[in-house]
């Protein structure tokens, strides 16, 4: 995996996360403290997908790096 694809993947993501809040929002309606608070849940869930994911691409891209260097030298 290519960093350039990385960040479409997490771009995806993320873009498609804010979507999906959106009509969340937009579909379901409810009182704003109520509203304030899941839109605070799903930030928060979504900063900690975002942060396992990247962790993933990074270890990922870690462990091709080492097996590049292996067969280079």
């Amino acid at each position: 995996m290519s960093e350039n694809r990385g960040s479409e993947i997490i771009g995806a993501f993320v873009v498609g996360g804010l979507i999906g809040a959106i009509l969340g929002v937009l579909y379901a309606p409810a009182p704003g403290k109520e509203t304030r608070e899941k839109l605070n849940d799903w930030m928060e869930e979504t900063k900690e997908k975002t942060q396992e994911t990247i962790e993933k691409l990074e270890a990922e891209i870690k462990k091709r790096k080492e097996h590049l260097m292996k067969h280079v030298n």
